[in-house]
């Protein structure tokens, strides 16, 4: 069973950039969003993935991924997927031994950046750069399959 380790911040400020080592561009969409999981499809560069998430919130999540062909995926994103798809370009950033994925989101969800860190055991201790903000590991609005249903440009900005 493949499981996912993960935790979510906001950033504390734009000072990452300068850590960025590279970055892909992201386009996907969701299948299914249900209270248990989510399907979805994931485009970048010339390869494209069918992905099974469960629905958990939380830092550990069940997490299954498939290649599929890229010209099936971008048929599903056009004709199957729900609106609005999710656009986002993902940056890694080495730190010590750990990489940190910072996405920034375009589209629908303009102006968010989240930063994630991907562990391989609940109890890895990881270092939290001056730049990393407040953790939102568990509110659900950050997870990508709320963001295509809910986007970050309809939320009430406090």
């Amino acid at each position: 069973m493949a499981i996912e380790i993960e935790h979510k911040f906001l950033l504390a400020n734009d000072d990452w950039r300068q850590f960025v080592s590279s970055s892909i561009d992201y386009k996907q969409g969701y299948l299914s969003s249900q209270a248990t999981s989510s399907i979805r499809v994931r485009i970048s560069d010339n390869h494209a993935w069918l992905n099974i998430k469960s629905a958990t919130v939380g830092t550990q999540r069940h997490e299954y991924e498939y290649e599929i062909p890229l010209a099936d995926a971008s048929e599903i994103l056009d004709t199957l997927c729900k609106k609005p798809l999710i656009e986002k370009t993902r940056y890694f950033i080495k730190n010590n031994e750990n990489t940190w994925e910072i996405d920034e989101f375009y589209g629908d969800n303009q102006g968010l950046i989240v930063a994630e860190i991907e562990l391989s055991a609940l109890d890895q201790h990881f270092e939290k750069p001056s730049w990393v903000g407040v953790e939102v590991t568990n509110d659900r609005r950050y997870y990508n399959n709320n963001l295509a249903v809910q986007p970050y440009s309809t939320w009430t900005k406090d």
